[in-house]
């Protein structure tokens, strides 16, 4: 398997396009048979497995920094940080969290819960990323069911008037924990 080849960010740069499509397989495979026994959020997970590797493959984890909203879409980023063999305590007392920590581990970026969180945070982390003047990437991961979140439109607002170099991701995939409710995106 390669999945279990994966200790952290930098090995799954070394993977063919063909491993990369095998590692997609694995992980859902690994995801539906964990979250299975112990609960979490398996469409929110299942749904960004291919974001997530993009991401791992494209930046320098952990000095680039990824701030997932909601925290739910996090455990293909847990595995690929080198979390894989927490996951049997997933969720549980003492165990790994379900949403993304940083005493966790070095890889999360913000203590991520539920949503529209992610734009501001990462406002946040550029600016504080340009104030003292280091280099790095901040990527805000948002799901279109957080993006309906006000505070989501308030930091959006900021973004624009503030023009701070980082990146908004919009995972639109039509569906929240439920059905999403409103007209946004328009459908």
């Amino acid at each position: 398997m390669i999945l279990e080849t994966i200790n952290g960010p930098e090995d799954i740069k070394h993977l063919d396009r063909q491993e990369l499509e095998t590692l997609a397989q694995e992980i859902r495979e690994f995801l539906i048979d964990k979250i299975s026994r112990t609960g979490g959020h398996l469409a929110s997970n299942l749904g960004v497995v291919e974001l997530t590797m993009a991401l791992y493959l494209a930046l320098d984890m952990p000095r680039d920094k990824v701030i997932w909203d909601v925290g739910h879409q996090s455990y293909t980023h847990k595995l690929l940080s080198g979390r894989r063999d927490s996951f049997d305590c997933l969720r549980q007392h003492g165990g790994m969290s379900g949403f993304p920590k940083r005493k966790e581990s070095p890889f999360d970026a913000f203590d991520t819960g539920h949503s529209s969180t992610s734009i501001s945070a990462g406002l946040g982390l550029a600016q504080g990323r340009d104030l003292l003047g280091e280099d790095y990437t901040v990527v805000a991961v948002i799901g279109d069911g957080a993006l309906t979140g006000g505070m989501a439109y308030e930091a959006l607002n900021n973004a624009a008037r503030l023009k701070k170099n980082f990146i908004i991701i919009l995972n639109d995939n039509d569906m929240s924990i439920s059905e999403n409710v409103g007209e946004f995106p328009p459908t």
